[in-house]
């Protein structure tokens, strides 16, 4: 069995005691509260400017109220607050490319996955230190992650000569680069493609040989069979009927997308 499909019947099959709860909240109120992080370019991002949102998720819970005859209500999140959001009912279901981790799966159920990335490092231009991949763990280099993302743990343990740099909000990892308080940054698919979509400074460092590719779902909180069974089946319909290709190939992550 691979890995998408053992975390999928774990995610599923653990903890769903109390089943109907969250179904019968948005089935009452025809509403579905999406949990999303709106600085996920690809994924989740809002426009700062204009405050308009864009992304896969962002047109995928656009159909799953379709589908469920429902309004979107959308409910900023993070990846540091994911677990505390959904286990506090201040949304319904996250849909913003959580990454499959054993620590969240052991606090939430998940979906099939939809999108499966691995991790990548982004570095200026030029950059004197960081030049390839086998440069990234080396002593004196410092290697920056977001703070709550799937990269925090994978790095920490694969690091054994760099120094990880955590980077929580208000400063973000590219500030930090760009300021040369650190040598690189690790990210994954998604967030990569911003940098080099609009960052003329910024180059990629992909791993010569897969590193720690991680299956990305749609998560809930336990205890609702009857939720989670809803938003899978809805994920297996997009996967079937060409609506997660579609909204894939319109941001740019026909590389990551999983159909299967």
């Amino acid at each position: 069995m691979c890995l998408g499909a053992t975390l999928f019947a774990a995610a599923l099959g653990a903890g769903s005691v109390q089943a109907g709860e969250v179904q019968a909240r948005v089935k009452a109120s025809a509403t579905v509260k999406v949990c999303i992080w709106p600085d996920y370019y690809g994924v989740s991002l809002r426009n700062p400017r204009t405050q308009q949102l864009t992304g896969i998720d962002i047109d995928l819970s656009a159909e799953l109220g379709r589908d469920l005859k429902a309004q979107v209500q959308y409910v900023d999140s993070s990846f540091a607050t994911l677990i505390d959001d959904l286990k506090n009912d201040r949304c319904d279901v996250a849909m913003f490319a959580v990454g499959m981790l054993p620590q969240r799966m052991a606090q939430l159920a998940f979906t099939r996955p939809y999108l499966e990335s691995d991790i990548y490092g982004v570095t200026t231009k030029g950059n004197q230190v960081v030049k390839r991949w086998e440069d990234i763990d080396k002593p004196g280099v410092a290697v920056a992650v977001q703070a709550g993302t799937f990269m925090e743990p994978v790095m920490g343990a694969a690091l054994k000569n760099a120094r990880l740099v955590k980077v929580a909000p208000p400063a973000t990892r590219e500030r930090e680069l760009e300021a040369g308080r650190v040598d690189v940054f690790m990210t994954d698919y998604p967030y990569s493609r911003r940098l080099l979509d609009n960052a003329d400074w910024a180059t990629l460092i992909s791993p010569p040989t897969p590193f720690s590719v991680l299956p990305y779902a749609y998560a809930m909180k336990k205890g609702d069979a009857a939720w989670a069974e809803t938003v899978d089946g809805f994920v297996a319909r997009i996967q079937r009927d060409g609506r997660l290709e579609t909204a894939a190939r319109k941001h740019g992550l026909s590389p990551i997308v999983r159909l299967r």
